[in-house]
């Protein structure tokens, strides 16, 4: 082939490798800075209160939450929409619920993000807290790194010791938790600890059903969140687990 012919091709090749890269990047980039802060009040509040009641019952099995407290998000942080008689809470998590930092902090501002979950009585009485808490400053218009100053304060003196036994449902079908895919990521319970070794649950090693979640992880809440797969949704159908 002529000498001239294949440094075309090789020049055409290299050219054609550079703009993908750098769209890859740039769309890379787009994605992380979608929600830099905090998006407009209204897009993170649910219009129809009776739509977020069942959204937040679908945590966990209708045994469980039918009778559970559930809260709503309101102009001024979360509400009392129906009173239970169990001691669960179900509500509906948005996305500055998840961790400040790393790849898990691209959804922190997302307005989309919707994450039911159901506490059980140890979670709600030493858990929960921190959800109001989180809430009651991103409503005030706080930056992450007044959040992260506010949420120091604040587990000095006053979040209660964790309880022992503390876990929480993740069940819900309705969950969207990443603006990728079907948007969900799998049924699964929530077992919370102080900081400790994941190495001690067995946690993300090959084949183990168990996660160390980077949710809260001491920074600054001290907090470590294992996940087990439930295999199933609150419904009742089946989710299979993934396999590491």
């Amino acid at each position: 082939m002529d000498r001239k012919i294949v440094r075309t091709i090789a020049l055409a090749s290299f050219a054609l490798v550079v703009v993908l890269s750098t769209a890859w990047q740039a769309q890379a980039q787009d994605a992380k800075a979608s929600c830099p802060s905090m998006a407009p009040l209204d897009q993170y509040l649910m219009t129809d209160r009776n739509a977020e009641i069942a959204m937040a019952r679908s945590a966990a099995p209708e045994a469980i939450s039918r009778d559970a407290d559930v809260l709503v998000l309101g102009r001024h942080g979360y509400e009392t929409a129906v009173k239970g008689k169990n001691s669960f809470v179900c509500v509906v998590e948005r996305g500055w619920m998840g961790p400040f930092d790393g790849d898990g902090a691209v959804n922190f501002w997302n307005p989309k993000v919707r994450g039911p979950v159901c506490f059980n009585p140890p979670a709600a009485r030493s858990i929960l807290p921190m959800t109001y808490k989180r809430t009651e400053m991103v409503l005030a218009g706080q930056s992450k790194a007044q959040i992260i100053d506010g949420m120091k304060t604040f587990i000095k003196q006053e979040l209660p010791p964790l309880e022992p036994g503390a876990m929480s449902y993740m069940m819900s079908k309705e969950q969207y938790l990443t603006d990728n895919g079907d948007h969900r990521w799998m049924a699964h319970l929530m077992f919370y600890t102080p900081l400790m070794d994941g190495a001690v649950w067995g946690a993300d090693l090959s084949h183990s059903p168990v996660m160390l979640n980077p949710q809260f992880s001491g920074a600054p809440e001290p907090i470590d969140v294992f996940m087990v797969p439930a295999g199933w949704w609150s419904d009742g159908t089946a989710d299979p687990v993934r396999v590491r």
